[in-house]
C-alpha cells in the first residue's frame, strides 16, 4: 500500500479538535482515486477543514479485515466491492452506518428512496455501478474487431494473448457465457458441479496466452506495451485511458458483469465521527454525479443520473460511456452478491489449484 496523496485545506491559523484533523480513506488507486480525490475528498476538506488522507491497495477489503483482526486501524474508510462489504459485515469487521445520516435528493427525496434497490446496507453505502467488461486494442485487429463476448475465447480468429483478472470471480460467469449461457441462467449452472467443471474447460482453451492481472490499473498498461491484445478490464480503466490518454482502445459490451462498489469504515475506526461525516457527505447527490465525470462509473443515486455532465475533456458527454446507459445493458449480468458470499472460498480454492496444475 503507497500513500498517494495529502490534501489539506484546513484555513491558517484555525485549531481543528485532535480527533477530526484528518482521516485516512483507502481505495484501488489510478483513475478511481483521482476521480473520488476530485469529486469527495477536496470538497469534503473545504467544507469540514478535515484533511484526506488518500492510500492505496489491490483489494481493500484485504487489509482492512488484517487491521481489524489485530486491532491496530488505521484507515478510516474504505472502498469495497459489494459481496466484500457484506461479508465483512457479517464477521462484525465493520461499523454499522446508519441510513439516517445520509443526505437527501435535492428534491426532498429520502436518501434511502433515491438510492438503487441494495445499494445502502447496514455496513454499506454505494458510490458507484461499475462494470467489468472485454476491451481491447483496434490497432491489433484490421481485418475485424471483437463484437461479442465470445470473442475473447477464440484465438483463432482474433489471435494474441489475453488478460484476466487473477481470481475466480467474474472469470467463471464470463467463461459460461462466453460459450452460451444467457446471462440470467449463469448462476444456475454455475451453482452446479457441471456448471463449474464448464466454467474451468472455457477458461483452459485460453489459459496458455491468458497474462494474469491483480490491479486495476494493470490491464490498460498490459494493452498500451502489447502484452495482450484482449483483456478483461474495469470500464472505467479503459474509458480513462482511451478518452483521457488518447489510447486506441475500445470496449465490448456484451457479457459485461456489473455490480456495486462502495464506503464501509472498518470497526475501530480511529476518526469515526469525522469518518461517518464524510461518508454522508460524499455519497450526496451531487458528489456522486461529479464523481461519474471523472470515470464513467454509473452514479447509484436517481437524483445525480440527470446532473452527469462532461468528461473533464469539456467535450465527451459522459451517459453513453456509463456501464448503467440502456444500449450498454444488453447481454450484461448484475453479479450475484449471495452467490459469492456463500461460495467465494471453494471456488478461489479451485481456480488456486486449476492455475497451478499444468
Amino acid at each position: 500500500m503507497k500513500r498517494l496523496l495529502i490534501l489539506s485545506t484546513a484555513l491558517a491559523g484555525l485549531a481543528l479538535p485532535a480527533a477530526a484533523q484528518q482521516i485516512t480513506v483507502l481505495g484501488w488507486g489510478g483513475a478511481y482515486t483521482v476521480s473520488q480525490v476530485e469529486a469527495y475528498h477536496k470538497p469534503f476538506t473545504a467544507k469540514t477543514g478535515i484533511a484526506v488522507i488518500s492510500a492505496d491497495s489491490d483489494n481493500p477489503a484485504t487489509p482492512i479485515k488484517a487491521q481489524v483482526e489485530a486491532k491496530n486501524v488505521s484507515v478510516d474508510v474504505a472502498s469495497v466491492e459489494y459481496a466484500d462489504a457484506v461479508r465483512l459485515c457479517d464477521e462484525g469487521l465493520l461499523e454499522l452506518i446508519d441510513p439516517a445520516i445520509l443526505t437527501p435528493a435535492p428534491d426532498g427525496t429520502a436518501a434511502l428512496d433515491d438510492f438503487l434497490p441494495g445499494a445502502v446496507t447496514e455496513c454499506f453505502v454505494a458510490t458507484d455501478v461499475y462494470s467489468t467488461v472485454l476491451a481491447y486494442d483496434t490497432t491489433k485487429f484490421p481485418n475485424g474487431a471483437p463484437t461479442k463476448l465470445a470473442d475473447f475465447f477464440d484465438l483463432e480468429k482474433f489471435p494474441g494473448k489475453r488478460g484476466m483478472r487473477k481470481g475466480a470471480k467474474v472469470n467463471l460467469e464470463m467463461a459460461l457465457m462466453a460459450d452460451g449461457v444467457p446471462a440470467a441462467e449463469v448462476y444456475s449452472v454455475l451453482a452446479t458441479p457441471e456448471g463449474v467443471d464448464r466454467a474451468f474447460a472455457k477458461l483452459g482453451t485460453i489459459k496458455s496466452q491468458i497474462i494474469w492481472w491483480e490491479a486495476g490499473a494493470q490491464p490498460p498498461q498490459l494493452l498500451a506495451d502489447g502484452e495482450v491484445t484482449m483483456s478483461i478490464a474495469y470500464n472505467g480503466r479503459i474509458f480513462n485511458a482511451a478518452v483521457g490518454d488518447g489510447k486506441p482502445f475500445d470496449i465490448v459490451w456484451d457479457g459485461q458483469v456489473y455490480e456495486l462498489e462502495g464506503w464501509v469504515i472498518p470497526k475501530g475506526a480511529p476518526n469515526l465521527q469525522a469518518a461517518l461525516d464524510f461518508v454522508a457527505f460524499s455519497t450526496g447527490t451531487e458528489p456522486l454525479a461529479k464523481a461519474a465525470e471523472w470515470i464513467s462509473y454509473g452514479p447509484p443515486r436517481v437524483s445525480s443520473g440527470p446532473l452527469v455532465g462532461k468528461f473533464k475533456d469539456g467535450t465527451t458527454d459522459m451517459a453513453p460511456h456509463l456501464p448503467t446507459t440502456a444500449a450498454n445493458l444488453t447481454n450484461a449480468l448484475s453479479s450475484d452478491l449471495e452467490f459469492w458470499v456463500d461460495r467465494d472460498g471453494e471456488l478461489n480454492e479451485r481456480f488456486n489449484a486449476w492455475l497451478a496444475a499444468n
